[in-house]
């Protein structure tokens, strides 16, 4: 497996119902990857969800770990519309 969840992302995306379909377009094909503002070894990797009425999915992820670690994710409010 090239990435795995964090606890803490398991149950966020279980809460909210989030296909892992959905999380992996985000991990390996963003529209939009930003630095993390407080920890340089994360990345937010950002895809808009046409199936969601094209809200903006936001993964924050550790990429430099061997496997991948995603931390959290959700969806971004700010962000609908801009992707």
């Amino acid at each position: 497996m090239r990435y795995q969840l964090s606890q803490h992302a398991a149950m966020r995306m279980a809460e909210r119902k989030l296909p892992l379909e959905w999380i992996e377009r985000a991990l390996f094909a963003p529209a939009l990857t930003e630095p993390d503002a407080d920890d340089p070894a994360l990345e937010h990797r950002l895809v808009a969800i046409e199936e969601a009425g094209y809200r903006v999915l936001r993964v924050i992820c550790h990429p430099g770990a061997t496997p991948w670690k995603v931390v959290t994710l959700h969806f971004d409010r700010s962000m609908k519309g801009k992707l």
